[in-house]
Parts: C-alpha cells; structure tokens; sequence
C-alpha cells in the first residue's frame, strides 16, 4: 500500500505565496514521475506541474508558467509545489499523483497513486 499526503493548503488572499508539499510512505515502489493536480468544482482534474525523475524535466500548464515551481526528492518520494501571484482562478482541491506508466505526464490515467488532497483557496 502507497500512501501520499499533501499539506499546505489554505486560504490566502490574490497576489499572495503557497507552498504544497507531499510525500509518499508505504511499501517502495518505482514510479516515472510525481505531479500535481488540481481540480475545481464542476471542473475536470488537470495536471498543474509535473516533474520526470529521469533527467529533471518538468511539465506545466500554461495557466501556471511563470508562477508556479515543482521540485522534488526521488528517493524521498517527495514533492512540493511552490505557488506564487495566486489568483482567485486558482481555488481549487490540488492532489498529488505518481506516474506509474508510461505516457504523457498531463495524462491522470497514467497515475497510478492519489492523494487526498488539499484545499487551495484564493480571494480576491
């Protein structure tokens, strides 16, 4: 069993800084890469960043470059999202997600293990 749980989330005004950090536990398993997805409320899970552990690529929706930063710790199976300039479009449940087959890392059906999530909120 894999265990992933995300801490960080709260409510912060527009224009303000959020750190997200997760880390997994459990039995050990290998995994491709580790992201974040956020999804909103009448809205579909997308994936806000991602980072590929082989080489350090990392991945980003359009709507966060520039604003947010994944890092992260292979062999702590661990990641963090830094987030700044929040707007209020932001608000939304953000879950970390392991990659645990191949195929493009904005793809969630190629996660194979989910957080709980936790609750980013951004007031104008």
């Amino acid at each position: 069993q894999v265990q992933l749980v995300e801490s960080g989330g709260r409510l912060v005004q527009a224009g303000g800084s959020l750190r997200l950090s997760c880390a997994a536990s459990g039995r050990t398993f290998s995994s491709v890469a580790m992201a974040w997805f956020r999804q909103a409320p009448g809205k579909e899970r997308e994936c806000v960043a991602a980072l590929i552990w082989n080489g350090g690529s990392t991945y980003y929706a359009d709507s966060v470059k520039g604003r947010f930063t994944i890092s992260g710790n292979n062999a702590k199976n661990s990641v963090f999202l830094q987030m700044n300039s929040l707007k209020p479009e932001d608000t939304a449940t953000y879950y970390c997600a392991v990659q645990t087959s191949n195929g493009l890392v904005y793809r969630p059906i190629t996660y194979g293990y989910w957080g709980q999530g936790t609750q980013v909120t951004v007031s104008s």
